[in-house]
């Protein structure tokens, strides 16, 4: 009997672990598509995902196209590039090696990256001389994750004005480490704030000298198999790019304008010319970024009932700001508020316009995709008051409530 028990018991843990985190139902809304349609029947708008959550209730919008020459509507599972989205992805395995007391954020980079032991800080240049004093903070893991490093937003081997470079080109991140090291500093080390591609990738390679692996392989085992993130990497399959969000430049009153492609991500996105990047540079579709943004939304849990990180790191190092009290909120790749309350939010935005935030109190969700080369977008106060709506909404979940075993609780 005692062996038939055993048995039950660890059937029931193996069971719970394949359950979802939370189910979901649709919200059978449509405020975003109410207020994005007209914007798309004229032209100005191309195309955009909206999807808005709230405790287990989601509203999904897709509106307009991926391609508005060929008519290709616009899809959860097109591929885009997320930008300076993937930060936080780095953010992730930075917690993750500090959740396993094999890092401590105030470890000095050079304990982990030799070359960064001695830094030096710019004091001014004139006539293309440049006057520096040898650093005299300690360079902390902390710092190069929350930009207040003093680096650079990119170093010399990724300038968008090559062909070839930008922040998918250019160099490896082990390489774009060294080359930051051997550097001047913009400022002291944590003194400033300096929103920066290379602090994130200097995370990167710290990852890399920890684990022995290359970044990418290293977040792929942690985070992005484990999650179901199957769509997501730094090489989209040419399926992928024939499928994928084209970019658009908006005008004022005009239909939106075609753009091949912008300087800091060049075409053809998965040749030899690319190199995995922590700062910017991860694709991905829709649907597999809420899987990521609901495991920080869940504390850790993905939907698939994968734990990536534990309750008290989320809400320790990811949902709060890990910068001085004098400066703006921000954790590791991630923006954060300076203090926990129930209406905060955490998440980040790309360069091309995307945007995810979470609020894991109230388990609150908002994901935003579009490609924008630029221009207005008049669309976003009422987007604003949209989710205004939405989150205002008294849903009701019992089922879902019922299906994750929630009911007890209230």
């Amino acid at each position: 009997m005692k062996k038939l028990m055993s048995i039950l018991v660890v059937l029931a843990a193996s069971f719970c672990l394949m359950m979802p985190a939370q189910a979901q139902k649709d919200s059978k809304t449509t405020y975003a598509k109410d207020v994005l349609q007209p914007y798309v029947d004229n032209g100005q708008l191309a195309g955009a995902i909206s999807v808005f959550y709230k405790d287990g209730v989601q509203e999904t919008c897709c509106v307009g196209y991926a391609d508005v020459a060929a008519k290709r509507r616009i899809k959860m599972d097109n591929a885009f590039m997320q930008c300076s989205q993937t930060k936080g992805f780095c953010g992730v395995t930075i917690a993750k090696l500090v959740e396993e007391g094999k890092l401590s954020l105030d470890d000095p980079v050079s304990k982990y990256l030799p070359e960064f032991k001695e830094l030096w800080v710019l004091d001014e240049e004139k006539d293309g001389v440049k006057t520096l004093h040898k650093a005299k903070n300690v360079l902390t893991v902390r710092m190069v994750l929350n930009h207040t490093g003093g680096f650079p937003f990119e170093v010399s081997a990724k300038r968008s004005d090559v062909r070839g470079g930008g922040w998918s080109g250019g160099a490896p991140i082990r390489q774009v480490a060294s080359i930051a090291a051997a550097s001047p500093l913009m400022f002291e080390p944590g003194t400033k704030e300096l929103y920066s591609n290379t602090g994130i990738d200097i995370g990167a390679a710290v990852v890399e000298a920890i684990t022995g692996m290359k970044w990418e392989q290293y977040l792929k085992k942690e985070v992005l198999d484990p999650l179901g993130m199957k769509s997501s990497w730094f090489w989209p399959t040419n399926k992928q790019i024939k499928k994928k969000i084209e970019l658009y430049e908006y005008k004022d009153n005009a239909p939106a304008e075609w753009r091949e492609e912008m300087a800091w991500e060049q075409r053809p996105y998965n040749d030899s010319h690319v190199f995995a990047s922590a700062g910017a540079g991860l694709w991905t579709t829709a649907n597999d970024q809420l899987k990521f943004y609901k495991m920080l939304m869940n504390l850790g849990v993905g939907d698939n009932g994968v734990r990536i990180l534990k309750e008290e790191t989320v809400k320790s190092i990811l949902a709060v700001t890990t910068r001085p009290e004098n400066m703006g909120g921000y954790s590791l790749g991630l923006t954060a508020p300076k203090e926990d309350s129930e209406d905060a939010w955490f998440g980040h935005g790309g360069a091309w316009g995307t945007n995810c935030s979470v609020n894991w109190h109230k388990k609150q969700l908002r994901l935003w995709v579009i490609q924008s080369a630029g221009g207005p977008q008049p669309w976003f106060g009422a987007m604003e008051e949209a989710a205004q709506k939405f989150f205002a909404q008294p849903f009701n979940s019992s089922d879902v409530d019922a299906y994750t075993g929630r009911i007890g609780e209230k």
